[in-house]
């Protein structure tokens, strides 16, 4: 089909045809072309024809391949003939009408196909993107390219053989070249019956091997010289017939004309027209969502916690990007979850925003603090739907890159591009599976493969398994099963505000959180539920977690009332809190632990000097002094009960506190510095939102379905505009001109325009005049498709529109 034809059966295609066009392509909106003949070179070029055949499932792609191998012209029925001998046997003839039928609208919906009256025709650069079609080997003309003319002649009489060639093949040798010749041998089935059948069953074996592809194959020396009668292996008798050519120093060939026959009337080996069935364990849907709900509350739990370790003790940033090996395997051991598990909450919190690079150190941003006030389902959302359309692989962490350099968390090489997609495919393979089944992940990646032939299995593969771990983990899916939220979210059922749908989905699912604890005699308190965001960030202030679970068990003890003591809280406070929020009263260990603490925090107190020690008690100073520990910091008695020290003050209130005392810092003024566990903060990034769907939504796509056909419209009157004499530029005085515009400018009307450009050629344009001013013309100009302003002294004449 020419590039003439393929532009006008787009002219041709009605509105709404063109909106699904460009839903299904939008790459060819961006940006919107200026008319018909720019949508049609844009919709051939390579990369754009890439995109749209990667789109296609396995038997839709086979479909145009069968298009593109069938000599034209190709109707319905004989593209059916081959598709049906592929899938004989399969139990799939009976949906292969039904399949084809909407194979071809598939086709010519993404103009891949064109179709005049019952003929079929690939589309402008189709067959160039599909070269070599169907695992096919190149035709015989390309295998022969460069063999000597006197080469083919010995190839040519092994070929004709004692019985000589068949009368179809021997009449196109006259007045033909030697390598013509051959090609057209190779193309006489009888020729290559008689040829295939004198061979060994060896050498056939291997024909068999190489017709369904890979169609080439290596070979020590493969220009040798060799004939029927000189052949002494398989491999020989193949090359000295032309079933086999050399296409390089050591690579083999089978000519495409010589598979085509050996397929026997099949162009592909298995094919169905249905996706493969999905199969795996059935759970029970409420099961999965309950599970996927549990899912979902942990890991918002793990990354708030996450969030507040790193605002307390923020890892350093790697030189070269990223977190450093130690860091992550100290946070995974913070966070009680596998390194693969840490990488991945660390990802999706920095692809939501919550965490950032600042001044040398990973640590959360402003953002979280809004985040984390916020409802679970809600924090659940903003988590899930950061990671559904991050470009990151999370998966990949702890592998190596191919210099074998070691792939870190927050490093910019695990970006991927297509990942988000595989994502969402994924997703979408899930839905489909029937209510309640866990697809086992074997039969995802054979749908997977079905539905996109063309990707790069290995890495796709790779994308997907990571892709159904991490949704698991994150709570898209419960028991293998995709949870209700996570179907909503993903958008697989098309229905607008999918974070509100999702959450309100989630919430019905979540427990209720607990504003109790239970204190035991063993300075531990137990946690029935979920907390509260308050009491769940005080307690984790106050005491340490000890055990996880439907119950968390945290345990008091001296080192973490000492650090809510130092964040400002004072003995006082605690007991408070702890009455307030206990469900079995507070007991008496665990009051004596906190006022013990208390009695003895800040009697120390320790300034700027370079540092000194303060303390009203001379005789704990005196115990100081005499502690072999302190002599590294070189302590010096300035009065009973002041000591200074070169040291710095953060130094000496940390060697003082490893040494078993509780110093507090204090100001200039006397006062305690406060170490707030919450005051370290950097500026973040709006978290990425998915794509969310296939294309522009109906709007977008109908506004650019409008601006082609204004601009076509434009386009196809400046070619050769209505009324024009032969296409010459109008020409009128210029108070002529002027009336004119000015009576199009009060009727809405347009014109036709000769004008000057800046280099003094006569062009024509079509306008909407909008208004005169100045010495300029404001108008729409459809030829361009944009507002531009004329100077009137360059119109060289106005005469009315009637296109």
């Amino acid at each position: 089909m020419t590039g003439t034809e393929f532009t006008e059966w787009l002219r041709g295609r009605s509105d709404g045809q063109l909106r699904t066009l460009v839903a299904a392509r939008p790459e060819l909106v961006t940006p919107v072309p200026a008319h018909m003949d720019a949508l049609a070179a844009r919709a051939s070029t390579p990369s754009a024809v890439g995109r749209a055949l990667d789109r296609l499932d396995r038997f839709t792609l086979s479909v145009l391949e069968t298009l593109i191998l069938r000599p034209p012209p190709v109707t319905r029925d004989d593209l059916r003939a081959p598709l049906a001998r592929a899938a004989a046997g399969k139990g799939a003839e009976s949906a292969l009408d039904h399949a084809l039928d909407e194979a071809l609208e598939r086709l010519r919906t993404r103009a891949l196909v064109h179709d005049s009256g019952p003929a079929l025709r690939p589309a402008p650069g189709v067959a160039e993107a599909l070269d070599p079609p169907a695992a096919l080997g190149p035709p015989a003309a390309e295998v022969f390219r460069h063999h000597p003319p006197e080469r083919i002649e010995a190839i040519l009489a092994d070929v004709a053989g004692a019985r000589g060639a068949t009368g179809a093949a021997a009449s196109a040798r006259d007045g033909q070249a030697p390598r013509d010749r051959l090609t057209a041998l190779l193309a006489d089935d009888a020729t290559v019956a008689r040829l295939v059948g004198e061979v060994s069953p060896q050498a056939r074996a291997a024909l068999e091997e190489l017709a369904w592809g890979p169609p080439t194959g290596r070979l020590p020396n493969a220009h040798r010289e060799v004939t029927a009668a000189s052949a002494q292996s398989p491999i020989e008798q193949l090359l000295a017939r032309g079933l086999l050519g050399a296409t390089g120093e050591e690579t083999v060939a089978l000519p495409r004309e010589v598979a085509l026959f050996l397929r026997d009337g099949r162009i592909h080996r298995d094919l169905s027209p249905c996706p493969p069935e999905l199969t795996g364990t059935a759970r029970g849907p409420a099961l999965a969502d309950r599970t996927a709900a549990g899912q979902a509350f942990a890991f918002v739990r793990a990354v708030e916690e996450l969030c507040e370790l790193w605002s307390a003790d923020p890892p350093g940033v790697l030189r070269t990007g990223g977190l450093a090996v130690r860091d992550l395997r100290r946070t995974a051991q913070l966070l009680d979850l596998p390194e693969w598990a840490a990488g991945l909450i660390v990802e999706v919190a920095h692809a939501a925003g919550l965490v950032a690079a600042g001044e040398g150190e990973w640590l959360p941003t402003n953002g979280y603090d809004s985040w984390r006030v916020r409802a679970t389902e809600d924090r659940w959302t903003v988590l899930a739907t950061a990671w559904l359309a991050m470009d990151r692989v999370p998966g990949l962490i702890g592998g190596r890159d191919d210099r074998d350099r070691p792939l870190n968390a927050l490093h910019a090489d695990l970006r991927r591009p297509g990942v988000a997609q595989v994502r969402a495919r994924t997703l979408a393979v899930l839905a489909a599976a029937p209510p309640g089944l866990a697809p086992d992940p074997g039969s995802v990646l054979a749908r997977l493969a079905w539905e996109q032939p063309r990707r790069r299995a290995a890495l796709r593969d790779q994308l997907a398994e990571f892709a159904l771990r991490e949704a698991e983990h994150i709570g898209l899916t419960g028991l293998g099963v995709l949870s209700e939220h996570g179907r909503a979210l993903a958008q697989i059922d098309g229905l607008p505000d999918a974070d509100g749908r999702a959450s309100a989905l989630l919430a019905t699912l979540l427990p209720e959180p607990v504003d109790h604890v239970l204190l035991q005699a063993d300075l531990t308190a137990v946690a029935p539920g979920p907390l509260t965001t308050d009491l769940g960030r005080w307690l984790a202030l106050a005491a340490d977690v000890e055990s996880k679970g439907g119950a968390t068990v945290y345990r008091f003890g001296e080192r973490s009332v000492r650090r809510a003591l130092d964040a400002g809280q004072s003995a006082d406070d605690l007991l408070a809190m702890l009455e307030k929020h206990s469900a079995t009263g507070v007991p008496q260990p665990l009051r004596y632990l906190v006022t013990d603490v208390a009695r003895r925090h800040g009697r120390i107190r320790v300034g700027t000097a370079s540092s000194y020690v303060r303390c009203d008690d001379p005789a704990l100073l005196d115990e100081v002094l005499a502690d072999k520990r302190a002599g590294l910091l070189r302590l010096r008695r300035l009065a009973p009960t002041v000591l200074a020290s070169k040291t710095s003050r953060a130094g000496l209130v940390d060697s003082l506190r490893a040494m078993g005392y509780a110093p507090v810092a204090e100001s200039l003024e006397g006062d305690v510095v406060v170490a707030r566990a919450d005051a370290r903060r950097t500026e973040g990034r709006l978290p990425s939102r998915p794509a969310g769907g296939s294309g522009p939504d109906a709007d977008v796509a109908a506004a650019a379905v409008r601006a082609m056909r204004a601009g076509d419209e434009a386009h196809r009157a400046h070619r050769r505009p209505s009324g024009a004499p032969d296409g010459q530029v109008p020409r009128t005085r210029s108070t002529d001109a002027i009336q004119a515009l000015q009576e199009a400018i009060r009727q809405g009307s347009r014109v036709w325009i000769g004008y000057l450009d800046s280099q003094g050629h006569a062009t024509s344009r079509i306008l909407e005049p909008a208004r005169l001013e100045g010495g300029y013309l404001t108008a729409y100009d459809e030829t361009r498709a944009t507002v531009h302003r004329f100077a009137l002294h360059r119109i060289t004449g106005v005469t009315e529109y009637g296109g």
